[in-house]
């Protein structure tokens, strides 16, 4: 179907999660803007997943950008899951449109076949870098035959297809937030548009999609704006109108740095399985970026939308301070009434489907009832206390230097999140990733399982260590583990002290 007609004045919008994790912080900041501006003026919130990443796109991970959303309260009106008339809204399931697009850059020459090799490349960017000069690619392919091309492309040739980046002037564009942006032309890179493996990179995705689904507003993180004169040439080359564009400041942690899991958790489910309400969340986020007047810092989603205008949206980096929202948080428990209250703990931190691994793992454990909830304790929380039984686990690696240990626990903190087995958490995925981990980096398993079981509990005695980092759950235990490599990097040496 094609794009709406321009006499539709009502705004349509969009965000394009990639299916590649956890659902980001970012990802709902990014669905409260885009949905308070097309909710204010009536228009249309599209969800659209960007899964041509194969190798990384889960069925999982799309359920969860489902989930996490419709937690805070952030519907939309199009997407995979509730259809609408510009579908399908899985950019897998729309190959057939981006092959045609490509061929009518092809033909129009704005876009070109290049059969360069990975090793060729390769050896362009290492040159690149011992020049310290420009980099990207070279345009070594820009001159070949269209028609010559075409036929080695027919014939089998592995290839991919290129933007024709014009060689002078400039691209510029206007962006809602900050005027007009201009790029020399000579700085842009002619940029992949479709992979060798016929999936469409970002770019083309983003631009066709866009186009056909209607987008007339593009409201994004301020990573995008280098990527945004690639676009503008590709709408130039189709010959189509450009949305209108608007890029926010990236969220930021207190320190000024980029929001990463290295340093806070960014997953939208750490803060729900920790306790934060969904509305106190959204209007927190709310405050990033966006000011209702008057020094006004609570307030609903409804008020946001009835309130939202873009002299009220800052563009520079807002902080995502985790003091301020567990203040916010605690402000908001304490003015619920006891009913609502309950009820909460019961719908959020005690519901059936939570509590029954942990009565499986603790009735062979537990002399009484009462037992129960000190037993448990561990899984419910943040930080946990390490310093009892750090002198037994201490003994486990007492012939590895601190800085080997330090080592290892990040490094098996960073392969969670690359191993496929790990990424589910449960169970069985994380021991076969955990042994197979040990082997790798010469740890031997008890050593590191007895580390794991202090990080995750506080305690050396616990339940059968993989399912008690199954229960303890992603989130937490990535939080535990930043908090006991900082404990562990901080002992004084033992026996086995670096070696100078």
């Amino acid at each position: 179907m094609s794009a709406p007609s321009d006499s539709n004045s009502a705004p349509r919008v969009r965000i394009a999660p990639s299916p590649t994790g956890d659902p980001h912080v970012g990802t709902a900041y990014m669905g409260l803007f885009n949905y308070a501006f097309a909710r204010r003026h009536g228009g249309k919130f599209i969800l659209r997943i960007e899964d041509t990443d194969q190798a990384r796109s889960t069925p999982g991970s799309e359920q969860a950008i489902f989930e996490a959303l419709r937690w805070l309260g952030i519907e939309w009106d199009e997407g995979p899951d509730v259809g609408g008339p510009f579908g399908p809204y899985r950019q897998s399931e729309r190959l057939p449109t981006y092959a045609l697009e490509v061929e009518r850059l092809l033909q129009s020459g704005h876009a070109y076949r290049c059969f360069c090799t990975r090793e060729r490349l390769a050896e362009l960017r290492k040159q690149q870098v011992e020049a310290k000069g420009k980099f990207g690619y070279d345009g070594h392919c820009r001159s070949l035959d269209p028609e010559t091309a075409k036929a080695r492309a027919e014939a089998g040739e592995a290839c991919v297809v290129r933007l024709r980046v014009p060689d002078e002037g400039e691209t510029l564009f206007v962006d809602g937030l900050r005027g007009t942006i201009r790029f020399a032309n000579a700085e842009i890179d002619d940029q992949v548009l479709m992979k060798s493996d016929g999936f469409p990179t970002y770019h083309l995705a983003n631009v066709v999609d866009d186009h056909r689904m209607g987008i007339t507003h593009v409201i994004r993180g301020e990573e995008w704006i280098t990527s945004t004169p690639k676009h503008v040439l590709l709408y130039q080359a189709f010959g189509w109108k450009m949305p209108e564009f608007f890029h926010l400041g990236l969220l930021r942690n207190p320190d000024g740095t980029k929001l990463s899991k290295r340093k806070n958790p960014v997953s939208v489910f750490y803060y729900r399985e920790m306790g934060y309400l969904p509305e106190t969340f959204v209007n927190f986020m709310g405050t990033l970026g966006f000011s209702m007047g008057d020094d006004v810092e609570r307030f609903t989603l409804a008020e946001m939308v009835e309130a939202f205008e873009w002299e009220k949206v800052h563009p520079g980096g807002p902080v995502f301070d985790p003091v301020k929202l567990a203040a916010f948080n605690a402000d908001d428990i304490r003015d619920l009434d006891d009913e609502e209250l309950y009820r909460r703990l019961l719908e959020r931190v005690l519901p059936r489907e939570r509590l029954m691994p942990m009565v499986r793992q603790t009735k062979e454990r537990i002399k009484r009832l009462d037992d129960f909830v000190p037993y448990v304790a561990c899984f419910f929380g943040g930080e946990v206390d390490y310093r009892a039984d750090w002198p037994k686990a201490q003994k486990k690696v007492k012939k590895r230097a601190r800085k080997e240990v330090v080592d290892a626990l990040k490094g098996w903190l960073d392969e969670i999140e690359r191993d496929p087995r790990a990424r589910a958490f449960d169970a069985e995925g994380l021991e076969a990733f955990s042994r197979d981990y040990c082997e790798a980096s010469g740890f031997k398993a008890g050593e590191l399982f007895t580390l794991l079981r202090l990080a995750s509990t506080g305690r050396m005695a616990t339940p059968p260590l993989f399912d008690t980092l199954e229960i303890v759950g992603k989130d937490r235990m990535r939080e535990r583990l930043r908090g006991f490599i900082a404990f562990v990097a901080g002992q004084p040496d033992w026996a086995a002290a670096d070696k100078k």
